[in-house]
């Protein structure tokens, strides 16, 4: 307890620095005075004085170094007055980066401005210089095609209704060649031969080969009328006597 006691009185008699840069020129400053402390003994040999003067400067160089604290550190523990200096070179370095780059873009765009604007106003008068001083004549109007134009557009709306109207006739006519192929198509049934034997009696059954052989000769108006001829029979045995 009292170790630790006397070591924290020894730690707060320190001398705190912030840097060993300081104290390293303090102490060069201080070994030149020890060089001369030797100097009155004249009856002392050189090497001697020169072994004497390196212990009296380790010696005081040992004595500072064991006193100081840098930022808290001994002097083993902080870093060299080398590491320092190249950090606070390295900071200055940034900071002078810093504000010159802020200083450029502050003053740099004031001083590029008026130099655009003349740059801009000398392509302007450039393109004026090409410009056409003539205007292009206009082409003469054909009178001829206009009037023909005019009247395609007038008649092509009545064109598109008689095409439209052809159009619903052609479907029309379709529509009653498939019913009449249908009607040429059909084939005598038995009933109908039925029919014809009532009709005609004994001569009903060579009415189907007769009437096969007349429409074989016309087969479209043939079936009209064999049409119409068993629509009337049909009605008149419907009827009552």
């Amino acid at each position: 307890m009292e170790s630790g006691l006397s070591a924290d009185t020894d730690q707060e008699k320190r001398v705190q620095i912030k840097s060993k840069k300081q104290v390293v020129e303090q102490m060069n400053r201080y070994k030149e005075l020890l060089k001369t402390v030797l100097d009155g003994q004249a009856d002392m040999a050189a090497d001697t004085k020169r072994v004497l003067l390196e212990e009296l400067e380790a010696n005081f160089e040992a004595a500072v170094r064991a006193n100081v604290l840098v930022k808290g550190q001994t002097w083993d523990e902080a870093p060299d007055a080398e590491a320092e200096d190249e950090a606070l070179d390295l900071e200055s370095l940034l900071d002078d980066t810093i504000v010159e780059t802020t200083r450029r873009r502050r003053t740099f765009p004031k001083r590029i401005l008026p130099h655009v604007v003349h740059s801009i106003k000398a392509e302007h008068r450039l393109m004026e210089l090409y410009q056409q001083k003539y205007k292009a004549e206009e082409a003469p109007k054909d009178l001829d095609r206009e009037r023909v134009m005019n009247s395609l557009s007038a008649e092509a709306p009545a064109m598109v209704e008689s095409a439209i109207q052809i159009v619903k006739s052609i479907s029309t006519l379709q529509e009653q060649a498939q019913g009449l192929c249908q009607i040429l198509s059909m084939k005598t049934s038995d009933a109908t031969l039925e029919v014809h034997r009532e009709v005609f009696g004994q001569s009903g059954a060579a009415a189907p080969s007769v009437m096969a052989a007349a429409r074989s000769r016309q087969p479209r108006k043939r079936a009209v009328e064999e049409a119409d001829c068993y629509r009337k029979r049909a009605d008149e045995e419907g009827c009552p006597q």
